[in-house]
């Protein structure tokens, strides 16, 4: 069940500004990269639906989150069908987040009020995403998509509250670009989480590259 509602996970992920975007196998690792993220000043987490038994590994995160990380929002992502939407909201998932937008998963999440972010490329879906409650929508993929999308879509649709994924660096640049634009947050994946840094266990470079990023989120608003 979820420990946060929609208010308080919208009202997070505006004023961080970022979600970092994760996948790992392993719990033990999983804990410890969620536990640099915290150190980092992260508090909404998108653990995403990628491998076998990824569930698994999510509610080993959540208990851990809830117990050793106060304020922690976990949530879940690469989610494109209901079932598996109910699942991980069985398993403490506070929001889900999608590739696509699939209606079918809205009522899912609006029943236990929990946002339901969907992937959208177009402004008729956002436009029918909004429709169906989704007071998030994912601008995705945003390395093809581009900061001028957000703007163009913003200019009729001011009220639309939009988080971006993909081609998102934490580098001043990337990040002024997508909050000039409108952003209410921006989801950071490989490049918050080099290869390298997690083979060799070095989780005190993903609190600096979480901190720093967040740190110029605030410094470009």
């Amino acid at each position: 069940m979820a420990k946060y509602d929609k208010i308080q996970v919208i009202t997070t992920m505006k004023e961080t500004g970022m979600v970092p975007v994760f996948y790992h196998s392993d719990p033990e690792t999983a804990k410890k990269v969620l536990k640099a993220c915290y150190d980092g000043g992260v508090r909404a987490f998108e653990f995403t639906n990628r491998g076998d038994f990824a569930h698994e590994v999510f509610g080993e995160l959540v208990k851990y989150a809830n117990k050793e990380l106060p304020g922690m929002i976990m949530g879940v992502g690469s989610v494109v069908d209901p079932a598996t939407a109910a699942l991980y909201i069985q398993l403490g998932a506070n929001f889900v987040v999608g590739p696509l937008f699939n209606p079918a998963i809205a009522p899912v999440c609006n029943r236990r009020n929990i946002p339901y972010c969907p992937g959208c490329g177009t402004v008729s879906e956002v436009g029918a995403a909004q429709e169906a409650g989704c007071d998030i929508c994912k601008v995705f993929p945003g390395d093809v998509l581009g900061p001028k999308f957000v703007k163009g879509l913003r200019a009729p649709m001011p009220w639309s509250k939009i988080m971006v994924t993909g081609g998102v660096k934490p580098e001043e640049e990337n990040l002024k670009g997508w909050f000039s634009a409108g952003v209410t947050c921006v989801g950071m994946g490989s490049n918050l989480f080099p290869k390298d840094v997690i083979a060799a266990g070095e989780w005190s470079r993903i609190t600096e590259l979480c901190a720093d990023a967040l740190s110029i989120i605030e410094k470009v608003r």
